[in-house]
């Protein structure tokens, strides 16, 4: 029986390196993360890679942009030691990910809309101190929520109401009763409060929603990004486990003889 193609090229280090641009070393440390299969070694002790090496580092770094660094490398540590349902495992969760992420951004261009629609209430105004605000008790009642919801909110970093310095109140400005309205709309959809309040840190360095509409196409933009990333990845994952079948398919057939 001839040798298998996959095996009998050898390959330098420097060689797997400069084919990828990357450091020998960088070779080495993904040998040692096991990332890489583990390298062959000559009568001297040098190290010696193959084809099948190039092909899982091809993966490794196809897989990087769409999955992040540590789940990158957890795929392919599952696929070198011959788990490929732990494999698939990750890669699915990074999916379900990047769709959790895609209907985050439905739910805040949703409640973003429903904000700008939202004419003000009739409580809006002369409730705080000089016509400047709402306590926490209207506000709370607008909203049909506890006061203590809004206090959590305020812990949360997602409303940031000033305390008037004659009774110690909350006073809540208009952009706080903008953010808590939108915090209800998020919460509704049963969005976390991290989350909604990176959002209304956004909305308050932006100045309002209007200007957000950039950092939502630049949102929609990444997660497009990622998901071609992730085919990308799926591809060359896929490329490096039918050469690893190549590998074993002769001792698979051994050992059925």
């Amino acid at each position: 029986m001839g040798k298998n193609p996959q095996t009998t090229g050898r390959l330098r280090p420097v060689d797997l390196a400069r084919r990828h641009g990357l450091s020998t070393q960088a070779v080495r440390n993904y040998e040692a993360a096991g990332i890489l299969p583990e390298a062959g070694r000559t009568s001297h002790g040098y190290r010696t890679y193959t084809p099948l090496h190039a092909h899982a580092l091809d993966a490794f770094l196809a897989l990087l942009p769409g999955h992040g660094h540590a789940t990158a490398t957890s795929i392919m540590r599952a696929v070198n030691r011959a788990e490929p349902e732990e494999a698939f495992r990750l890669v699915d969760e990074s999916h379900a990910q990047l769709l959790q992420d895609r209907r985050t951004l439905r739910a805040v261009e949703g409640a973003l809309r429903d904000l700008g629609s939202t004419t003000p209430s009739p409580a809006d105004e002369g409730t705080g101190p000089g016509g400047e605000g709402m306590f926490v008790g209207p506000l709370a009642r607008e909203l049909g929520i506890r006061p203590a919801t809004l206090r959590k909110w305020e812990r949360a970093g997602i409303v940031t109401p000033r305390r008037d310095p004659g009774t110690g109140y909350r006073v809540y400005a208009a952009a706080d009763v903008r953010d808590a309205r939108l915090a209800h709309q998020l919460r509704r959809g049963g969005y976390r409060l991290d989350r909604i309040a990176l959002l209304t840190a956004h909305v308050r360095e932006a100045g309002g929603p209007e200007p957000l509409a950039a950092v939502l196409g630049d949102w929609h933009a990444r997660l497009t990004a990622r998901g071609r990333a992730m085919l990308a990845g799926a591809a060359a994952l896929h490329a490096y486990l039918d050469q690893r079948d190549a590998r074993d398919a002769p001792d698979r057939r051994a050992g059925t003889g």
